[in-house]
């Protein structure tokens, strides 16, 4: 009886892969349900327009309160540049083996397309009234699998290699996620949206591998890993 209470009223975990908006085909949503000490899988939507992570969201927050953790800069550093939490997270991954670039300043060419789309996804998120609360945190899904213990040479390759993917969920589940689905592995970013429900999980836990704390004004968010 527990167990159906928890599923039905327990939080929901919603990671999400996010592309930039003209890109919208590499959006990816993993979202699941703690119980106990494991994170079940409930599904996943490649694809996904804003509206439609609105969507899955919402269907989550009906049955509980939501915690939401974003692959996507959630602000941008005044004057451009690196925030100190991208220069914090970079440090931490280069100790690891991951290249440099997996962290980049969110007003990079490269980035600053997902930087807008990131904000205007957590305002449009924030903006929708309800009696659930929804929270919200910036994650990395490399930083999460790479820092938790996965094998780098494997984070490093998963969107090239079908083995690195197929390792990369069986490391997922010794990490207590649940019920994952062969199919996770066959996309890079449903699988790194898995990734993101993992350090969100954590995140909601305080059992963060890495942590760099929301710090008002212009950084409201919580990035973590």
């Amino acid at each position: 009886m527990s167990e159906l209470k928890d599923r039905i009223y327990g939080v929901r975990v919603v990671g999400i892969d996010l592309s930039g908006p003209a890109n919208t085909k590499e959006t990816a949503l993993v979202w699941g349900t703690p119980q106990g000490a494991a994170l079940h899988y409930s599904g996943h939507k490649l694809q996904a327009t804003d509206l439609e992570i609105l969507s899955v969201v919402q269907q989550q927050r009906a049955l509980g309160p939501v915690v939401v953790g974003l692959d996507a800069p959630l602000s941008y550093e005044p004057g451009g540049g690196m925030r100190a939490g991208d220069s914090a997270l970079q440090k931490k991954l280069i100790a690891v083996g991951m290249h440099p670039g997996s962290v980049m300043a969110p007003t990079m060419t490269k980035m600053c397309y997902l930087t807008l789309r990131g904000i205007s996804v957590v305002r449009m998120l924030a903006g929708v009234k309800g009696k659930n609360p929804i929270k919200i945190v910036e994650v990395h899904p490399g930083g999460a699998m790479s820092l938790g213990g996965a094998p780098v040479h494997d984070v490093k390759g998963m969107k090239s290699d079908p083995g690195a993917r197929s390792r990369l969920r069986i490391w997922l589940e010794s990490q207590e996620m649940r019920r994952l689905p062969l199919d996770v592995s066959l996309n890079d970013h449903v699988l790194a949206a898995a990734a993101c429900a993992l350090a969100t999980w954590r995140w909601k836990d305080g059992r963060s591998n890495w942590l760099h704390a929301a710090e008002l004004p212009h950084h409201p968010f919580d990035f973590a890993c």
